[in-house]
């Protein structure tokens, strides 16, 4: 992954470089917050770490121009000596996905990066995955279900995977929309019931296969395996059935 780090002093440039090269990530220093707006007009970068205090620009205006301007949502860390509660909510709240305070602890900063990079390039990092009949394959972005590939649509995939990678887990409708849609302006809601009504149907997510994708009425969805002996709970229920919380 390719990374941009910005900070004023040097030595905490090169403990971020030399972190990052660590974990196999190629890391570029900016020590003004100007020269790294302009490299972000020209260059991609997967992952930004940004400094709170700077010499020109402050990070949080550094972090409101990357929202602003850049179509896609590079999740940006900022690791700086500001520490109370309010400085953290205030670094959230201008459009970054996490927030570690200094001095740095190079295993925290590695787990840090490494989960901003897993939920933001989740392809990237993935292996394969199977759940009964359902295998999926990320770096492909396949699924077969009984070894037939279903043909879906990029947001169904996401979706799906989503889904099955949380087997038993209660996720909200907020959840779930910024899962598969990002953090951007909400999808409307209709879409991720019509999403889920074609997984239903294209993955044959019922009880008779194993499996059951139930709505729980005002949270949002939970797939489930279902044993062989529950079945017979379900034999008068319909798959759309919502249930009460």
């Amino acid at each position: 992954m390719r990374i941009a780090a910005l900070d004023d002093e040097q030595s905490q440039l090169e403990l971020i470089r030399h972190t990052m090269n660590g974990i196999e990530h190629e890391c570029h220093l900016y020590t003004e917050g100007k020269a790294l707006l302009r490299d972000l007009r020209q260059q991609s970068f997967d992952l930004l770490i940004l400094d709170w205090t700077l010499p020109d620009i402050p990070g949080p205006a550094v972090v409101k121009w990357v929202r602003e301007e850049l179509a896609s949502r590079i999740p940006i860390l900022f690791v700086t000596n500001r520490r109370d509660e309010a400085d953290m909510v205030a670094g959230l709240a201008a459009g970054a996905d996490d927030f570690m305070v200094k001095p740095i602890r190079v295993a925290e900063l590695e787990a840090r990066v490494r989960a901003l990079l897993r939920r933001a390039y989740p392809s990237h990092h993935e292996v394969e995955l199977q759940f009964g009949a359902y295998h999926f394959q990320p770096q492909s972005r396949t699924l077969q279900v009984n070894g037939e590939p279903i043909d879906l649509k990029h947001r169904e995939y996401e979706l799906a995977l989503f889904l099955f990678q949380n087997l038993g887990r209660l996720l909200s409708r907020e959840h779930l929309r910024e899962a598969v849609w990002g953090r951007g302006p909400d999808e409307p809601s209709r879409s991720l019931d019509t999403h889920i009504s074609r997984l239903r149907s294209k993955l044959s997510l019922r009880p008779s296969n194993g499996f059951l994708l139930s709505a729980v009425y005002g949270l949002g969805y939970r797939l489930e395996m279902v044993e062989a002996s529950s079945l017979s709970a379900f034999s008068s229920a319909s798959d759309d059935e919502e249930v009460q919380a």
